[in-house]
């Protein structure tokens, strides 16, 4: 195969829709590797980073929160409760509920998570000095902040 035969139309080349769509690809693909080292997945380390930063909550609250589909929440949380990184109690305002909670060994997986993220995160922004690292995650964030009110 040539180089023509590979390479996208021009316009493709740079649609910043298209070349966000595929540095998420790849930085996501960065991330996955990098907890499947420990065997966790990204909704993991999301429900353990909500309850770490604002306490117990509910499933409901959680997925909220996150933005994890009901029917994955409860499979991410008998996961995480299997392996004694959260643990579920009755609401005592309302019994057909639980209230999430994070156990020290979650904090723990937590911090070892993140430091597997930052390093996720660097071998992702490599060819980005500093000064263009913050510039990027700037952009990122407004643009996420002035779409996210619209299509949530």
């Amino acid at each position: 195969m040539d180089a023509a035969e590979g390479t996208p139309p021009q316009r493709l080349r740079t649609l910043p829709s298209r070349l966000t769509n595929q540095a998420a690809q790849i930085a996501n693909r960065i991330v996955d590797q990098a907890f499947a080292q420990v065997g966790v997945r990204r909704y993991h380390y999301s429900l353990l980073a909500a309850l770490e930063e604002y306490g117990p909550a509910s499933q409901a609250a959680l997925g909220r929160r996150t933005g994890i589909d009901r029917s994955d929440m409860v499979a991410t949380v008998n996961d995480l409760a299997e392996r004694q990184l959260l643990k579920r109690a009755p609401d005592l305002e309302d019994r057909r509920r639980n209230i999430i909670t994070i156990t020290e060994a979650g904090r723990r997986q937590l911090t070892h998570l993140d430091r597997l993220l930052a390093a996720a995160q660097d071998e992702f922004l490599a060819p980005l000095p500093a000064a263009d690292r913050r510039n990027l995650i700037d952009l990122l964030t407004r643009l996420a902040d002035h779409h996210g009110d619209r299509h949530n």
